[in-house]
């Protein structure tokens, strides 16, 4: 019994020393590409739909209460795209709430990259948004 026991012991000891580590590098982004999503809430142009998609929706609420609003884009092309986004502001009930502070404004994207997009609310009667891309010049 004793034997048995040894040669277990000794088993279990040159297995264990015989393990090794190995240090391997992994690229953070995988090779699958990212997948987009479909949001009701974000309203594409036809031509800018085609090259720039959505890849996430964030939303959270400021601690003065207001509704914040981030959008991660993809630019799925290998070239710069410009475009031009507006975010629209609705009420609890769906309302659009008319705020002149909501201007269209000209940004543009890498090719192949992401890029976060973000708002806040005018007031605390937003409840929801829309947010409208088009493809700039």
């Amino acid at each position: 019994m004793k034997i048995k026991i040894a040669v277990l012991f000794a088993a279990a000891i040159a297995v264990a020393g015989c393990q090794s580590t190995v240090n391997s590098v992994q690229n953070a982004q995988t090779a699958n590409p990212r997948a987009l999503i479909s949001d009701a809430r974000v309203v594409s142009d036809t031509g800018l739909d085609r090259k720039v998609g959505v890849v996430g929706v964030n939303t959270a609420i400021t601690p003065g209460g207001l509704l914040k609003v981030q959008v991660e884009l993809l630019n799925r092309t290998g070239s710069p795209q410009n475009f031009n986004y507006h975010f629209e502001w609705f009420d609890q009930n769906g309302m659009q709430v008319n705020n002149s502070s909501t201007a269209v404004i000209a940004d543009q994207i890498d090719g192949m990259e992401d890029k976060f997009i973000s708002a806040v609310a005018p007031t605390e009667a937003c409840k929801d948004f829309r947010l409208k891309l088009i493809l700039g010049q």
